[in-house]
């Protein structure tokens, strides 16, 4: 794979944060994604996440599966930890690396392909142990680098650009990180910047299983009339808790909306997205209230963004396992191996 560097040098005046680094020390290579592309706007708001936070770029481990979403951390945070692990198998390999060692932050990335598919499994278990991460999925309904069949996330009734129709019911990975336990449940849409950011923040920041869904619309297989993944559909459809704005591959669409409002957004193909924003007096402290406040704007055709669900005293896996506090590199042969009286110990337990 071919990547187009960035300059290294960086205009003396760029404003750095409280941990000596600019927003552009956050970045990586050029994208190579399709102009347009949602899963770019994604990256940015990553970007500007992790620079608002102050966060060292060393102490975070971004890890991915396959696919156009899971190229995109190569994207973001150049300086930090990487690993792109096989098809679906991003959350094991991240558990694995967090139970090594629970001084990093982890993000996991990830497609609605690679979560929904072939990785549902992996998905419900990271969120069921509550494993700490940030755990956003990249979704379009469709797998882009197979050239545009419909994903597992594909709405029933839903048309590809060559016009097949999806008979399978979807699977809302929201609706399952609600059911599995997850501590911090979000949806958002890629071209909404002053939503999303903050959500990433708070997912960041959480100390739990956080998971963020983000409709990302794909500018070559699924942005079409007939796609309810397209920009127009989830501008009509959207019911959120802040303002939308994207970038599509033409002129910019921006929206501004108030919460408890639902926008109604013509796209450049002439499909229109339906958002709806979260009133101003929900509550997200309410794991039910949260399913069925999804379920009925669902059957109204609204997709609801923001922050559907928060926990705010979130045990994570380390705290269930009652881990030890260090990384286990930082610790000798001697307290790795604590001999064969220990090991008989454990082994009688057992019996």
């Amino acid at each position: 794979m071919t990547f187009i560097a960035k300059p290294r040098l960086h205009h003396p005046s760029l404003t750095k944060n409280k941990v000596g680094y600019t927003r552009r020390d956050y970045e990586g290579p050029v994208s190579t994604l399709c102009a347009g592309c949602g899963h770019d706007s994604i990256s940015a708001a990553i970007i500007q996440a992790c620079w608002e936070l102050d966060i060292e770029p060393h102490r975070v481990a971004k890890l991915s599966g396959i696919g156009c979403s899971s190229k995109t951390p190569t994207y973001f945070l150049g300086a930090s930890h990487g690993f792109n692990t096989v098809h679906g198998r991003m959350p094991s390999v991240l558990t694995g690396a967090n139970l090594a060692n629970r001084e990093l932050l982890y993000l996991g990335v990830s497609g609605d392909g690679d979560s929904a598919s072939i990785g549902l499994g992996q998905f419900a278990n990271a969120m069921r142990r509550g494993v700490n991460m940030a755990y956003i999925v990249f979704n379009n309904g469709v797998y882009g680098l197979t050239k545009g069949q419909f994903s597992a996330t594909a709405d029933r009734g839903s048309k590809s650009k060559k016009g097949a129709v999806n008979n399978d019911s979807p699977v809302d990975l929201v609706s399952l990180a609600l059911q599995l336990g997850a501590t911090y449940v979000a949806r958002s849409f890629s071209g909404d910047k002053e939503q999303l950011i903050p959500l990433i923040k708070g997912a960041m920041s959480h100390g739990g299983a956080a998971f963020i869904d983000v409709i990302s619309p794909c500018v070559t297989f699924n942005n079409h009339g007939g796609s309810t993944k397209s920009y127009d559909y989830v501008r009509q459809h959207n019911a959120a808790v802040s303002r939308i704005d994207f970038v599509p591959a033409g002129a910019e669409i921006t929206t501004q909306y108030a919460p408890g409002e639902v926008v109604q957004v013509e796209q450049h193909d002439g499909s229109v997205l339906s958002l709806r924003k979260l009133h101003s007096d929900y509550d997200p402290t309410d794991r039910y209230a949260a399913m069925a406040y999804m379920q009925q704007h669902l059957a109204r055709g609204e997709i609801v963004t923001g922050l559907l669900y928060v926990d705010p005293l979130p045990t994570d896996l380390h705290t269930s396992l009652n881990t030890v506090a260090a990384p286990l590199n930082s610790f000798n042969a001697a307290q790795l191996n604590p001999g064969a009286a220990a090991l008989e110990k454990i082994n009688a337990a057992l019996r």
